[in-house]
C-alpha cells in the first residue's frame, strides 16, 4: 500500500479531488457510488481515481467506489456527523493521563517533564470534547432508534444496548472526576500550571453538563421502553385475536361476546340513517306540512333582502402610470470628487451640490458616514474647527 509522502501531498490531493470526495461522502448512506459516476467529477481522467485507490483514500470493488474507513471516520469526526459511540477513547485517555503523570513525577529533566505535562493537558481537553460528543450522539441515536426502527423487538434491544452505553459514559465521567479531585494530588501540587488549572475547571463544567444530560437521557429511555412494552402487548393480543378470527374459532375459544355485551360505547351501536328530503307531493297535499311551511315563513317575514351594492367604476387617474423620482446620495461619487480637491472634507461636504435640499444636520451626518466608509483613504488631523456650534476634525486625503 502506497502512502502520501508528506502532509502537503495529502492536502493538495484532497483539494484537487474535493468534488468527488464531497459527493461520495454525502451519498455514503444512500447509494452505491459507481466508478462511471465518479469519472465525470474527475474530467474522465481515470488515472486520478487510480491515484486515490493507490493511496487508500478510496476503495474499489466490482465497479463500486467507497471512501476508506480511515478517511471516512476522519471526516465524520471533524464534521461531527458520526453516529457511532466509541467509548474506548475516553478509557484510553484516562489510562494515558495516569501513565504520563507517573512519568512526570519520576522525571528530573525540565524539558521532558514539560512534554509529559503538555500531553496531560491535551488529553484532558480531549476527554471533555469526546464526552460531550458521546452524550450528544447517544441522545440522537436513542431518538432515531425509537422513531425509525419498525421492529419492536429490535427497537427494545437497541434501546437497552444504548442504555448500557449510557451507563458506561456515566462510569467514565465518575472515573475522570475521581482522577481530577481525589487521585494524583501530588502531581497537581507539583505541576503548578495555570493553563492546566483552567483546563481542569472547564473539564469539570463539561462533565457536570454531561451528567445532567445523562439523567434526562435515562428518563427518556425508560419512557420509550415503557411505550414499546405497552405497544408490544397490544400488538401481541391483536395478532392473537386476528389468528382466532381467521380460523373461525374466536367465539368458541374466547368470551368476546360477553365482553362486548358489557360495552355501551356508541361505536358499537348500529347507525340509523334517516331520510332528510321530503317529497313534493307530501308538501302539496299534507296539511301538517303546509302549517310547518307557514310557521317557518313567519320567521323570515321580517328579514330585509339586502341587495349587493355595486362599486363605482375606477377612475382613470388611478390607472395612469406615475413615476416618483428620489435623489439618492452617492457616497462613492462624493469620495471621488473630494479626492480630486485640496479642500478639507467638512468644508467640501458643506458646499457640495446634492441636487436636492440637504440641511446642515444632514451634511454633518454625511461627513461622518464618508469617514466611516473610507477611513483607510483619509487622514484625520489633530486640528479642530467649529461651524454652527459643531466642532469637527480636519480630514484630508492621504
Amino acid at each position: 500500500m502506497n502512502t502520501f509522502n508528506d502532509i502537503k501531498e495529502l492536502v493538495v490531493t484532497l483539494d484537487r479531488e474535493s468534488k468527488l470526495i464531497a459527493e461520495m461522502f454525502s451519498k455514503r448512506k444512500s447509494i452505491d457510488y459507481r466508478l462511471s459516476d465518479a469519472l465525470e467529477l474527475v474530467d474522465y481522467n481515470e488515472s486520478r481515481i487510480d491515484f486515490l485507490i493507490e493511496r487508500s483514500v478510496v476503495r474499489e470493488h466490482g465497479g463500486i467506489l467507497e471512501l476508506d474507513d480511515l478517511f471516512l471516520e476522519f471526516f465524520e469526526q471533524v464534521l461531527d456527523v458520526n453516529e457511532e459511540i466509541n467509548l474506548s477513547y475516553i478509557n484510553e485517555n484516562i489510562r494515558g493521563i495516569e501513565e504520563n503523570i507517573a512519568y512526570f513525577l519520576n522525571e528530573n529533566n525540565d524539558n521532558r517533564r514539560y512534554g509529559y505535562l503538555r500531553f496531560i493537558k491535551k488529553t484532558f481537553r480531549k476527554i471533555g470534547v469526546i464526552t460531550i460528543k458521546c452524550t450528544i450522539d447517544l441522545r440522537r441515536n436513542i431518538e432515531n432508534t425509537f422513531k425509525n426502527e419498525s421492529n419492536y423487538k429490535n427497537k427494545r434491544l437497541k434501546l437497552e444496548h444504548l442504555d448500557d452505553k449510557r451507563t458506561v459514559i456515566k462510569n467514565l465521567i465518575n472515573q475522570t472526576s475521581v482522577l481530577i479531585d481525589e487521585k494524583e494530588v501530588t502531581f497537581y501540587n507539583r505541576a503548578m500550571d495555570e493553563e492546566l488549572d483552567r483546563i481542569i475547571t472547564e473539564l469539570k463544567y463539561q462533565l457536570v453538563e454531561c451528567s445532567h444530560n445523562l439523567i434526562e437521557i435515562e428518563k427518556q429511555i425508560i419512557d420509550y421502553l415503557n411505550q414499546i412494552k405497552i405497544h408490544g402487548k397490544f400488538l401481541e393480543k391483536l395478532r392473537k385475536l386476528k389468528y382466532l378470527k381467521d380460523h373461525f374459532v374466536i367465539e368458541a375459544e374466547t368470551d368476546i361476546k360477553k365482553v362486548l355485551g358489557k360495552k355501551s360505547q356508541v361505536v358499537f351501536e348500529t347507525r340509523s340513517v334517516e331520510p332528510i328530503k321530503l317529497s313534493i307531493d307530501y308538501l302539496r297535499n299534507n296539511e301538517r306540512a303546509f302549517e310547518a311551511i307557514k310557521r317557518i315563513a313567519k320567521n323570515y317575514r321580517g328579514r330585509k333582502l339586502i341587495k349587493p351594492e355595486l362599486a363605482d367604476s375606477i377612475s382613470n387617474e388611478y390607472l395612469e402610470n406615475t413615476i416618483e423620482e428620489e435623489v439618492m446620495i452617492n457616497y462613492e461619487e462624493i469620495r471621488n470628487r473630494f479626492v480630486a480637491t485640496s479642500d478639507d472634507l467638512f468644508n467640501f461636504i458643506l458646499n457640495y451640490d446634492f441636487l436636492k435640499e440637504v440641511d446642515f444636520n444632514e451634511r454633518v451626518t454625511i461627513f461622518c458616514q464618508v469617514i466611516s466608509l473610507y477611513e483607510q483613504e483619509l487622514e484625520i488631523k489633530n486640528d479642530f474647527k467649529t461651524i454652527n456650534g459643531v466642532e469637527y476634525a480636519t480630514v484630508v486625503t492621504k
